[in-house]
């Protein structure tokens, strides 16, 4: 089982190729079928088997096999533990600007000491 670090490298690795990120962006519409994912791309169909295998291990994409189609589908609590990280990382660095904003604002104890120096 991996640990809640691993699982994000994982996602964060498999979404860093824009091939893959296409992949997903077409299963957020809805399930497809790998001939469905493939058409659209430039690549041979292994080459997108292999990109589908490695949202696959990352747990992005999960797929079931009935007769000879391979049907994809999105698996969205993994994409939300990505937004959920970037989601903290999003509000520190908010947090940190206002505080600057704050700093360099007009009237702040920054110009006062300056103007004393004069």
């Amino acid at each position: 089982m991996l640990n809640h670090d691993e699982s994000l490298d994982l996602v964060f690795r498999a979404l860093g190729d824009r091939t893959r990120r296409a992949l997903v962006e077409r299963l957020v519409r809805g399930p497809a079928s790998v001939s469905e994912l493939a058409a659209p791309l430039p690549m041979s169909l292994a080459a997108v088997v292999q990109h589908l295998q490695v949202l696959e291990t990352a747990g992005i994409v999960r797929s079931e096999k009935a007769g000879r189609v391979r049907t994809c589908r999105i698996e969205p609590a993994v994409l939300r533990t990505g937004e959920h990280w970037l989601g903290h990382q999003r509000t520190a660095w908010e947090g940190k600007l206002d505080r600057l904003g704050d700093f360099l604002e007009p009237g702040t104890e920054l110009d006062k000491t300056e103007g004393s120096t004069s």
